[in-house]
């Protein structure tokens, strides 16, 4: 059974910061590659943040120089670090797992962290 558990959302006023974590289980983590996407209410979910297998990450312009994406194979986890927060990142965020392997392709998803930025 794949799990996707992200942790780490809650409230936050503008400015501050949260490290969201996504643990893993039932999937060979190493060999994925790991997104974050984010979900407001009445729109469809967008991705934040993306980082390979071979740890190039990639930025939505909206969060670059303020999130880090970055992933630990020894503890099956993929983490967003979110600086400077606006009330605009505000969203359920999501964990993500990808990979294409023999002609398949793997997709998992978590169940969301609730991310709110208010003061």
């Amino acid at each position: 059974q794949v799990i996707l558990k992200e942790s780490g959302g809650g409230l936050v006023q503008p400015g501050g910061s949260l490290k969201l974590s996504c643990t893993t289980s039932g999937i060979d983590f190493s060999t994925f590659d790991m997104y974050w996407y984010r979900r407001t209410p009445g729109k469809q979910r967008d991705l934040v943040a993306v980082i390979t297998t071979t740890d190039t990450t990639n930025y939505v312009d909206s969060v670059k120089g303020r999130f880090t994406i970055a992933r630990d194979n020894a503890k099956n986890t993929v983490y967003l670090q979110m600086n400077s927060l606006k009330p605009e990142d505000t969203a359920i965020y999501y964990c993500n797992a990808q990979k294409s392997a023999r002609q398949k392709w793997y997709d998992y998803w978590g169940q969301g962290t609730q991310v709110t930025v208010s003061s």
